[in-house]
C-alpha cells in the first residue's frame, strides 16, 4: 500500500489528480464550469479512476462494468 500511496500522493502534489473522494457522500469534483454545463443540460465527461481494495474486488467491479474494461483495453492496459 505504501507504493500506492507514494504513487497518489506524487500525483497530488503534481497537480495531476485529486484526492480519492467517494461519488456517493461527496459528490463528483466538479468546477464551476461543468457544474454550470451540466446544469444547463450540457454532458461534461469527467475522468474518474475507481480505487480497488484488493484483486478480488477488482475483479468484482469489472464483472458488472464492462466499460472498465473495454476503457482499459482501449488504452492499452
Amino acid at each position: 500500500m505504501d507504493d500506492f500511496n507514494a504513487w497518489l500522493s506524487h500525483g497530488y502534489v503534481m497537480g495531476w489528480c485529486g484526492p480519492a473522494v467517494c461519488d456517493t457522500h461527496d459528490g463528483i469534483p466538479m468546477s464551476e464550469t461543468e457544474l454550470a454545463e451540466f446544469d444547463d443540460g450540457g454532458d461534461p465527461c469527467l475522468h474518474i479512476l475507481r480505487l480497488y481494495e484488493d484483486q478480488e474486488h477488482k475483479k468484482s467491479i469489472e464483472e458488472d462494468h464492462s466499460p472498465s474494461i473495454w476503457r482499459a483495453i482501449n488504452n492499452g492496459l
